[in-house]
């Protein structure tokens, strides 16, 4: 599927696009909200300032997707692969991105607050003031991430893994 395709056929009211191939495809500032885009392939695809709230990406392929200033409000990206994407800006409150893979993922100034990231694969991820507040992190990777300035007020760090990591004036408080 072309990225005009899907576009006409969001604009018709189909929502269900799993498992539809889309890679490099141009989807700037494209409003796909609420659509299923699960198992899909998005690998280099554009995103930038695209409208993905409440969108389900579940086990979809984002390699080094770009989704700065994208709103991924209320998303579910369980299990996704977002190795290398980047997310700077982004707006990800109350998404789910458990057991999805952000290895070396650009989540700079990211709004993660309240996202769902249990046993989430963030190694070497640079979360540079992200706000991470009261973000589940239980048993995510974070070996090697960049935290610095990061807000992680109320988040949940249970047996997660900050081996390596940079926490230079991360937010903190006493439950982090």
């Amino acid at each position: 599927m072309k990225a005009d395709e899907l576009r006409k056929s969001y604009a018709a009211g189909i929502r269900d696009f799993t498992a539809v191939t889309l890679s490099e495809a141009d989807l700037r500032g494209t409003d796909l909200s609420g659509a299923i885009l699960d198992r899909a392939i998005l690998d280099g695809a554009n995103l930038k300032g695209a409208n993905l709230a409440q969108t389900s990406f579940i086990e979809a392929d984002l390699n080094g997707a770009d989704l700065s200033n994208a709103n991924l409000t209320g998303s579910n990206l369980s299990g996704a692969i977002l190795e290398g994407a980047i997310l700077e800006g982004a707006v990800l409150d109350g998404a789910d991105l458990s057991q999805a893979d952000l290895t070396i993922a650009k989540l700079i100034q990211a709004n993660m607050s309240d996202a769902e990231l249990q046993e989430a694969n963030l190694q070497a991820a640079n979360l540079d003031k992200a706000d991470l507040s009261g973000a589940d992190l239980s048993v995510a990777d974070l070996t090697q991430a960049n935290l610095t300035q990061a807000d992680l007020n109320a988040a949940n760090l249970s047996g997660a893994n900050l081996e390596g990591a940079n926490i230079e004036g991360t937010i903190l408080d006493e439950n982090g």
